[in-house]
């Protein structure tokens, strides 16, 4: 197996996701893990927030461009990039939520699943 080895296991697509989203300058980086959760429809939800609607886009952006190249795979839906207020990327195991800050603030995602286990990652890498 050579260097050009394609993963596309969970770890991969969130270490992906959350290394694309600190290259952005994203805020507030979370994973939730939902394995143990019976009624979760997804392993994890990896959220952040930018401060304006031109960060949102660049860090969508780069998560699309990050997780394809690195683990050869597209989303199986995204939705929200219209708005760039809450943009959705659902890759099965793996959801990524990149919110602009006022809407995540409103929603509060977080606090909706808090039996989750929540790992915090740096914002500035």
């Amino acid at each position: 197996m050579g260097n050009n080895e394609i993963h596309d296991d969970t770890t991969s697509i969130l270490d992906q996701v959350v290394a694309a989203m600190q290259d952005k300058k994203a805020k507030e980086i979370i994973s939730l893990d939902l394995s143990d959760i019976p009624t979760a429809v997804t392993r994890y939800f990896v959220i952040c927030h930018g401060t304006s609607k031109t960060q949102v886009d660049a860090i969508y952006d780069n998560i699309l461009e990050k997780v394809n190249n690195n683990c050869g795979i597209h989303p199986s839906h995204r939705e929200g990039y219209e708005n760039s207020e809450w943009i959705l990327i659902d890759y099965f195991d793996v959801v990524v939520h990149v919110f602009l800050e006022e809407t995540r603030n409103f929603y509060s995602l977080e606090s909706l699943w808090a039996d989750a286990k929540l790992t915090t990652y740096e914002s500035d890498k």
